[in-house]
């Protein structure tokens, strides 16, 4: 034996995942993303619009400004935090029955900000979900490329 795994096999799957921007078959959900502070154990349609009402505050804390809603009797401190330029939110959907791979995903909305609920706190710059965006531009910069200007300005003599 030569250490292969003789009689196995690994089977891969193709997923395919079709990201479209700007198409008049997908909605523009910018302003109505919320990342809610549950678990909603239902996906099908509901008038979310006619309970959920959000409405602003005069207040502000880390230069985010509060928004203020109920959901099942609780009151939600909330912000609205843009997604950095060049970054899109996704809402994806399988695509129909009749395509011939069923791991097929598609884009059926899209969304430009998102806003962060909080139950008990007022949102700030401490919460994990805004902290989160400041990956964005550490990824931006380690995956820049470096030229050798850059290194001869950082080396130590």
């Amino acid at each position: 034996m030569d250490g292969g795994d003789e009689g196995s096999s690994v089977t891969a799957s193709h997923k395919t995942v079709e990201l479209i921007r700007d198409s008049a078959a997908v909605v523009d959900l910018t302003g109505k993303v919320h990342q809610l502070p549950c678990c909603i154990k239902y996906d099908g349609p509901t008038s979310v619009s006619d309970y959920f009402k959000p409405k602003s505050t005069d207040m502000e804390v880390d230069g985010l400004k509060v928004e203020e809603a109920h959901f099942r009797g609780r009151k939600l401190h909330g912000t609205t935090i843009a997604l950095p330029e060049g970054y899109s939110g996704f809402i994806l959907g399988k695509k129909s029955p009749e395509e011939k791979n069923p791991d097929c995903w598609e884009t059926r909305a899209t969304s430009r900000n998102v806003t962060v609920w909080n139950h008990d706190d007022v949102p700030s710059k401490d919460d994990a979900f805004v902290r989160a965006f400041h990956w964005f531009a550490v990824s931006k910069t380690l995956h820049q490329t470096v030229t050798a200007e850059d290194l001869e300005s950082t080396c130590i003599d």
